[in-house]
C-alpha cells in the first residue's frame, strides 16, 4: 500500500506541469507538436523528480523501502529517456529566428536562436550517456565514489540545461506562471543534492564514531565495530542499514551502505558486516581501531518489529545474513516468544560466519559445495528445501525475511507467493537490479 502510495504521489508530480501547461499554454497546434512538448515536459519532470528519489530521505525510504525508491528511480529514468529522445523528432518543422509579431500565441513552436537550442542539445547528449553509465556502472572498471560524483553532477548539469531550454525555447514554458514552476522544482532537485553533499555531512561531522575492532570471520568477511564518539549513538531497527564512512572526512564521498547485524538492545556500539567485494570493501583489514568515522542511517523496512506472525523465517545467502543476524540477535536479547528459524547458504563451508554464536538448533546450513564430512543441508536454497523445512501452515502464517543473491531471493520469493504467502509477509530489500 506504501509504495502504491509513493507512485500515485511520484506520477502526480511528475504530471503536474504537463497539467498546469495545458491550462496556461494557449490555443492547440497540430497534434504531433502537442505531443512532442508534451513529451518534453513530462522528461524534464521526471528528471527532477529523480533528484528526489535518490536523496536518502527517511520520511521516503523507511516507509516504502529503499529498494523500492531506487527500482522506481531506475524505471523512471529510462522513461524520461525515451520521452526526451522522442521529444525533437516529432515537430514538423522549424522556423528560424524569435518569436514573430503575427505569431504572439507562440504558434511557431520551434525557434533557430542557437542560445535556447544549444542546451537542449546538450541535455539530449548528456542525458543517454547517464543513463548507460549508471546501468553498466558494474561492468565499467571505475570506483563506485567515481561513478557517484560524475553521476550527480552530469544529472545537475542536465537539470540546469534543460531549466534554460525549457524556459527560453518552449512554447509553454515561456508562460510566466510556467517558469516560476520550474524554477521551484528546480530548486527541490537541487535542494535535494544540496541536502546530500552538504546538510548531511554537516550534521555528520558532529555525531562521529570510532572504529572499536575490526575482526576477521571467514577469510573474505569481516566484522567492524563502532562506539559513539561523544553522542547518543544510532536509533535504529533491527534489520537496518546505514551509510558507512571509515577514515575520511564527513564530506567525502567514500562512504557505502552495509547491513547493520547488531542488535539495538546489545548497546550503543554497531557491528557491520562486510565482504570483501571491491575497491574499498578489500581494505577493509587494513582499518585500525580508534580510525574516526561517519555514519548516516539508519535506512531500510526489513524489520519485524511490531508484527504480529506467530512465527520468523530468516533466509540468508552469504553476506545477506548481515541484517538477518540483528535480526536474531534481538530476538534473543529482548526473549522474544515468536518461533524463529534460519536458513543460511553458503558455497564453502570456510564462509559460514558465527557459526558458533548461531549455534545447531533452528538453524538450517546449507552448503552448494560440501566437504565429505558435512552432515549439514547441500544444494541450493530452492523449493524443495523450503519445503522441508517449513510446513505449508508455516509457509501462510510466518514472516519470511529474505536477504542474499539475486537469484535465490527470486526463487525464494516466487516459491512462497506460490505456495500462498501474502505478499506482505514476505520482507526483502534490493540493491542491484540489472
Amino acid at each position: 500500500m506504501k509504495s502504491l502510495f509513493l507512485i500515485i504521489a511520484y506520477l502526480g508530480a511528475a504530471t503536474m506541469p504537463l497539467i498546469l501547461s495545458w491550462l496556461t499554454g494557449g490555443p492547440p497546434r497540430p497534434f504531433p507538436e502537442e505531443l512532442a512538448s508534451g513529451l518534453g515536459i513530462l522528461a524534464f519532470s521526471i528528471i527532477l523528480m529523480e533528484f528526489v528519489l535518490s536523496g536518502r530521505f527517511k520520511s521516503i525510504s523507511n516507509s516504502v523501502g529503499m529498494d523500492v525508491t531506487m527500482r522506481l528511480h531506475q524505471v523512471m529514468a529510462r522513461t524520461a529517456l525515451g520521452f526526451a529522445l522522442l521529444h525533437p523528432f516529432l515537430y514538423q518543422g522549424t522556423h528560424s529566428g524569435g518569436q514573430r509579431p503575427w505569431d504572439l500565441t507562440r504558434q511557431l513552436t520551434v525557434t533557430t536562436d542557437f542560445s535556447a537550442l544549444s542546451t537542449g542539445v546538450a541535455a539530449y547528449l548528456l542525458l543517454p550517456s547517464l543513463v548507460l553509465l549508471a546501468v553498466g556502472r558494474t561492468q565499467l572498471d571505475y570506483k563506485y565514489e567515481t561513478w557517484r560524483l560524475i553521476h550527480g553532477m552530469s544529472a545537475f548539469l542536465i537539470a540546469l540545461l534543460l531549466l534554460h531550454h525549457t524556459v527560453y525555447a518552449g512554447r509553454y514554458g515561456s508562460q510566466p506562471a510556467m517558469t516560476w514552476v520550474w524554477l521551484a522544482m528546480t530548486g527541490v532537485a537541487v535542494g535535494s543534492l544540496l541536502y546530500v553533499y552538504l546538510l548531511v555531512p554537516l550534521r555528520d561531522k558532529v555525531r562521529a564514531w570510532q572504529v572499536t575492532s575490526v575482526t576477521q570471520l571467514t577469510p573474505k568477511q569481516w566484522e567492524v565495530t563502532l562506539k559513539p564518539d561523544g553522542h547518543s549513538g544510532l536509533s535504529y531497527k533491527a534489520g537496518q542499514f546505514a551509510w558507512l564512512n571509515l577514515g575520511h572526512s564527513s564530506f567525502s564521498m567514500k562512504e557505502n551502505p552495509f547491513s547493520i547485524c547488531s542488535a539495538p538492545g546489545g548497546g550503543p556500539e554497531i557491528s557491520f558486516m562486510i565482504k570483501e567485494l571491491g575497491d574499498f570493501t578489500r581494505t577493509i583489514g587494513q582499518i585500525k581501531a580508534g580510525t574516526v568515522s561517519y555514519v548516516d542511517g539508519p535506512y531500510g523496512t526489513l524489520s519485524v518489529d511490531g508484527r504480529t506472525e506467530p512465527g520468523v523465517a530468516l533466509i540468508a545467502g552469504g553476506v545477506g545474513l548481515a541484517p538477518l543476524l540483528g535480526i536474531l540477535r534481538q530476538m534473543r536479547l529482548s526473549g522474544d516468544p515468536r518461533k524463529v528459524r534460519l536458513v543460511y547458504g553458503n558455497r564453502l563451508v570456510d564462509q559460514i560466519a558465527y557459526r558458533e554464536e548461531l549455534g545447531a538448533r533452528d538453524v538450517y546450513y546449507v552448503l552448494s559445495d560440501p566437504p565429505e564430512t558435512w552432515h549439514g543441508e547441500t544444494g541450493f536454497i530452492d523449493a524443495a528445501l523450503i519445503n522441508r523445512i517449513f510446513s505449508d501452515q508455516e509457509l501462510h502464517d510466518w514472516v519470511f525475511v529474505i536477504c542474499g543473491p539475486a537469484i535465490m531471493m527470486d526463487t525464494v520469493e516466487d516459491h512462497l507467493i506460490e505456495k500462498g504467502t501474502p505478499s506482505h509477509r514476505i520482507l526483502t530489500e534490493r540493491f542491484d537490479y540489472d
